[in-house]
């Protein structure tokens, strides 16, 4: 077996010291910002899986989504509704969908290129967001990855193109 493979066999079944450290993370992503930018992929193997490469145009961006449904403004005006239709109200995205669209939003220069699933508590969950830089010239010249840079593959997290948003509509088990 190689690295990757010890790797992923440690995310699913891991020891008491690596659910030490996971705590300890937790403990500190909390205390950060919703959106962060990471110098490198928390999960190697899935990030390499997913498309990374450790190359200049490839930026990482942890980010942090609030579990749970939403809830609606509280109706101001005109006759009170009963029960006000404020709460219980479940989202038609997956939260990892939220979180590459909130990614691409304050990156508005990268391409969500896919995310991937790294921890959560009893409050939030967070997920690492692989994006790309379409106008960088080492991505452009690799034939692997220059297909973002075409013009058609713009806003792909806000129109479901990603795996995540495909899997919310219904086009991927």
């Amino acid at each position: 077996m190689g690295l990757y493979k010890y790797l992923t066999k440690l995310w699913r079944k891991p020891t008491d010291e690596i659910k030490d450290v996971r705590k300890k993370r937790l403990i500190e992503w909390r205390k950060q910002p919703s959106i962060v930018r990471v110098d490198k992929p928390t999960r190697i193997d899935k990030a390499r899986r997913l498309g990374y490469k450790a190359k200049q145009g490839f930026v990482i961006v942890r980010v942090k989504v609030k579990k749970g449904g939403r809830e609606k403004p509280r109706p101001r005006k005109g006759r009170r509704p009963k029960r006000m239709g404020v709460k219980k109200y479940t989202p038609a995205k997956s939260h990892q969908r939220i979180a590459e669209e909130r990614a691409a939003r304050k990156y508005r220069n990268l391409e969500v290129l896919n995310s991937y699933y790294v921890g959560d508590d009893s409050v939030h969950e967070w997920y690492e967001v692989i994006m790309v830089d379409p106008y960088h010239p080492a991505i452009r010249k690799d034939k692997d990855i220059k297909w973002i840079a075409e013009k058609q593959h713009r806003g792909r997290a806000f129109r479901g193109l990603t795996s995540a948003g495909k899997k919310g509509r219904g086009l991927r088990a």
